[in-house]
């Protein structure tokens, strides 16, 4: 934890900030190792340029931080205290320009923060800490492949429920059951399971819906374990499904091949959104792939990059992303096929391993 403070302080002199003060839980996580949810209380990671940083937290969780914390100053606050005057109370000094997450910051905590702290100018770090967290560290890809293997292991026991009648909303149930069984910490996002015309639906919501024969059958789950996420999608056959949602199966699966084969360090995400929809586009659905590739994978469920076609930025080594293609005819069925992978130093590393090739259930 002590080197990502290193290259925050380097961030902080090259931007001529003075102080920073980091408030999204999962940053103060990313730079400390404590994990919290403080709810409405506040908690917050100050970070002066030259002095020694300090942790401001509920009280209730003190004694959990002086136990997992590797910055050694620990202040609190009660329930009845002003957390900003309590704030302004323990900063040695004056402000100056201070760092701050604008995409957490609330207005009211802002006006309440500008309020008490005085600062003489705000600027925003959101994105230097993004791309801090894009580049996973060795640890970080080992607990990433350990909460990938937990999601494959909950799909397979999951697809030991699957049968004609059965609604996907008790898929659900079931594959949530089985996080718990695992030893997940929780979701890491809505679970979806869809079924035969609902597969055409991307963000498609499951409901009371009956598996039937001769159709598309659509999982899309993940979970945090050891506070990393993982996500991946995987498109199954009820019994024998016809000849267009075989050619748009077999299609997708290229689609994430190619995206897959193109995917190495220095060139750009767009090139690889543009290696998946070209397959796509060449077999007749290309209007029928309606969103990005992908999105970053690790202590959010999304999280930098987004992997689309305007994105021009060039890849590096260890950065983690989704690759998920997809094609959807309304009121007949899609099929989405998700990887998780990371980029080497020359080419591309598969995490997930789930089979690929239509598997037909029942």
């Amino acid at each position: 934890m002590d080197d990502r403070i290193a290259k925050i302080r380097g961030h902080m002199q090259t931007n001529g900030l003075d102080s920073l003060l980091i408030t999204d839980p999962k940053h103060v996580y990313y730079l400390t190792g404590f994990a919290s949810d403080p709810h409405e209380r506040f908690l917050g990671l100050f970070i002066p340029d030259g002095d020694e940083a300090f942790l401001l937290l509920p009280a209730l969780d003190e004694e959990k931080a002086r136990s997992a914390s590797s910055v050694p100053r620990i202040e609190t606050h009660t329930d009845t205290d002003n957390p900003y005057v309590r704030l302004k109370q323990c900063v040695k000094g004056s402000i100056g320009n201070l760092g701050i997450e604008k995409e957490n910051l609330s207005v009211a905590r802002y006006e309440q923060l500008s309020e008490v702290l005085e600062a003489t100018s705000y600027q925003d770090i959101g994105s230097m800490l993004n791309a801090m967290r894009s580049r996973k560290s060795p640890d970080e890809v080992k607990r990433m492949k350990h909460s990938i293997q937990l999601i494959e292991e909950v799909l397979r026991r999951g697809l030991s429920s699957v049968r004609i009648g059965v609604t996907e909303i008790e898929l659900v149930a079931e594959l949530e059951y089985q996080m718990k069984k695992v030893g997940a910490e929780k979701p890491a996002f809505d679970t979806m399971v869809l079924s035969g015309p609902n597969t055409a639906l991307p963000h498609g919501v499951p409901g009371t819906r009956k598996i039937a024969a001769n159709e598309l059958l659509m999982f899309d789950l993940g979970l945090f374990a050891d506070g990393y996420a993982s996500d991946i999608t995987r498109t199954f056959a009820i019994g024998e499904i016809d000849a267009e949602l075989n050619k748009v199966y077999h299609t997708v699966l290229a689609a994430n091949e190619a995206a897959i084969q193109a995917t190495k360090p220095g060139v750009t995400f767009a090139s690889i959104d543009k290696a998946a929809r070209d397959v796509i586009t060449e077999a007749g659905y290309g209007s029928r792939f309606v969103h990005r590739l992908g999105h970053g994978l690790g202590m959010d469920t999304h999280e930098y990059p987004s992997v689309h076609g305007q994105n021009e930025n060039l890849l590096q080594e260890s950065v983690l992303f989704t690759v998920e293609p997809g094609i959807y005819i309304p009121g007949h069925g899609g099929v989405r096929i998700e990887d998780d992978v990371i980029v080497t130093a020359d080419g591309v590393e598969v995490l997930s391993s789930f089979p690929k090739e239509l598997t037909v259930l029942g």
